[in-house]
């Protein structure tokens, strides 16, 4: 990295990079991992890990450039805070359960961020997180502090007086853009937390559908009929034979 990054000898593309260009890159990788993840493949999976690693030398060299810190501070810091938020494991602290292990490190992280000087339980959920997982981690902080359903039976409700109130909007002849969306996000923001008290991840759950999507449209895409020479009626009845042919195969 030292070299790709050297002024005279370097690599130009390397070498004019800031944290900034190179963050969405960082990103696009994590994703990577977790595709060759869900995809069960241990070979690509290997070479992912490698992309996302070379990103933290990237970011890590661009650091140590200007003197902030390098590649050893990055690891001696994820030291340091996996010793102090696993005291049961490197201190004196006792557990016997799960659950006093997640307390024990709500609790660190309680600390920690007063030690930023944070005033408010919302301060660090990241702004950069795709809405859906923020959303999820909005309601997770709320519900340390009790704001949360007691169950999912008044979720579903919610979601219903969601829909309605988004249905509403569409009834004028020229439906307010403004409103469409605050009401289609607050719809989206109950679809969240319905998945959060079922314990599943709405970003996984969506990219499940996506991929999903994907395989029936390719496999209408292979029937031999152009699609747009197709009614919609075919077109669905097209879709309803691709779905059949997934569960078939055990597919959902």
């Amino acid at each position: 990295m030292e070299s790709l990054r050297d002024p005279e000898a370097g690599c130009p593309w390397d070498r004019v990079q800031t944290f900034k260009t190179i963050a969405p890159y960082t990103i696009e990788e994590a994703y990577e991992v977790e595709d060759a993840i869900d995809r069960g493949n241990m070979e690509d999976l290997k070479e992912e890990l490698g992309d996302l690693l070379f990103q933290v030398i990237f970011h890590a060299q661009m650091a140590r450039e200007q003197g902030a810190f390098d590649l050893q501070d990055v690891a001696t810091s994820l030291i340091d805070k996996m010793h102090r938020r696993h005291p049961h494991i490197f201190g004196d602290a006792q557990v016997d359960t799960t659950g006093q292990v997640n307390d024990n490190w709500e609790a660190i992280k309680a600390e920690e961020r007063q030690s930023k000087n944070y005033t408010s339980l919302m301060d660090d959920v990241p702004l950069n997180l795709t809405a859906l997982t923020r959303a999820l981690k909005l309601q997770k902080r709320a519900a340390r502090v009790g704001f949360d359903w007691p169950d999912a039976a008044p979720i579903i409700e919610k979601l219903h007086e969601e829909l309605a109130e988004f249905e509403a909007e569409l009834e004028p002849a020229s439906p307010n853009p403004d409103r469409l969306e605050d009401e289609l996000g607050d719809l989206l923001f109950v679809v969240v937390n319905l998945a959060r008290v079922h314990g599943v991840d709405p970003e996984t759950a969506l990219r499940r559908t996506n991929r999903k999507f994907v395989s029936r449209f390719h496999y209408m895409e292979k029937q031999g009929a152009k699609l747009t020479d197709l009614s919609l009626a075919e077109l669905e009845t097209l879709w309803q034979k691709a779905k059949r042919e997934e569960n078939s195969d055990g597919s959902n």
